[in-house]
């Protein structure tokens, strides 16, 4: 099952703050690349914990979603979350909504197991926004600029206000920087909500879990 592009926005944007994580979580990481759980096991257990909806977003692949035998559950939201660079800073762009076998991004995805694991590897096969941001759209998709507060710039704002010229349809606001990758934070975490109302973006959220569900975290 595919959500409408328009339909999947709508959705998004009725989640409140409070219903992340336990009752939404958009970022969530199998082994299928650097997560420890099962891609269907963490689907069980979402069920289990009768949240709404969960999106699987492995690093540049999107392989989870076509061996599971839960591809057309309405709990999942397809997702991928890819390696990037751009003006002279790492990030990373989440896709939402996507289908899984569009070519085109097909194209950008991993061509081995390094290359959704490995942070070397991920690092020199990094690709560019706007190749990113494409593909995700040619899949029907919506994109996100996921943990922003980690990208390394001194004005995320103007950095942002770039990507959104790119096509960038979002921004993760709700994410648990005190725990993941809270050294390497380079802005205040209240910085991109305020960016995402000032530029009219989409607000997303998710815990980046690569353990389990059980685990969850308070904002």
């Amino acid at each position: 099952m595919h959500i409408d592009m328009n339909d999947i926005k709508k959705i998004i944007s009725s989640f409140k703050k409070e219903d992340f994580y336990k009752k939404v979580n958009l970022h969530i990481h199998s082994n299928f690349s650097d997560g420890e759980s099962d891609f269907d096991k963490l689907v069980e257990q979402a069920i289990e914990l009768n949240m709404d909806y969960i999106s699987i977003t492995d690093h540049n692949t999107t392989e989870g979603y076509k061996q599971t035998k839960y591809i057309n559950n309405p709990i999942l939201i397809k997702g991928v979350e890819f390696d990037c660079f751009y003006r002279f800073s790492l990030l990373h762009i989440l896709g939402y909504d996507i289908d899984v076998n569009n070519a085109e991004l097909n194209k950008i995805c991993a061509k081995n197991k390094k290359e959704t694991k490995n942070d070397l590897v991920r690092l020199f096969k990094s690709r560019h926004p706007k190749r990113v941001i494409d593909a995700i759209h040619s899949a029907g998709g919506i994109a996100v600029l996921a943990h922003p507060c980690c990208c390394n710039v001194i004005f995320l704002n103007n950095y942002v206000k770039n990507l959104k010229k790119l096509g960038l349809d979002g921004i993760e606001v709700y994410y648990p920087y005190d725990r993941f990758r809270g050294v390497l934070k380079f802005s205040s975490r209240n910085i991109p909500f305020k960016i995402a109302e000032k530029l009219n973006l989409l607000k997303t959220g998710g815990s980046d879990e690569h353990k389990d569900l059980y685990n969850h975290i308070n904002l």
